[in-house]
């Protein structure tokens, strides 16, 4: 898996490629965590996710608290078919803004 953040004013960009799982979960909240401010906000651009487990979901739930307590914003763009049965399956989906893209996504 990998994944790139970049900062585009008050808003952390984080674009995901392959499978957000067990393995790589923790490195990526810490990379989140670590750049994220007070009022800031976050887009998960999903179009490259291929792959979900009950960590990366983990992962993206903490990364939601933390920016709702700070103020800002989370949303999910272009999220891929199977992944989203993970999401479904959980109830996860009904927490998080989902966009079909990136360029859908309202700050």
């Amino acid at each position: 898996m990998a994944w790139n953040i970049s900062e585009e004013g008050k808003t952390l960009k984080v674009e995901i490629d392959g499978r957000l799982v067990a393995a790589v979960a923790p490195t990526l909240r810490e990379d989140i965590l670590g750049k994220l401010q007070d009022g800031m906000n976050v887009l998960f651009d999903l179009s490259g996710m291929v792959h979900i487990d009950s960590s990366g979901l983990g992962v993206l739930v903490q990364v939601l608290q933390k920016v709702k307590s700070g103020g800002g914003k989370v949303v999910l763009a272009a999220l891929q078919p199977g992944p989203k049965i993970v999401f479904d399956i959980t109830k996860v989906s009904r927490v998080f803004e989902i966009v079909p893209s990136v360029e859908d996504a309202k700050f």
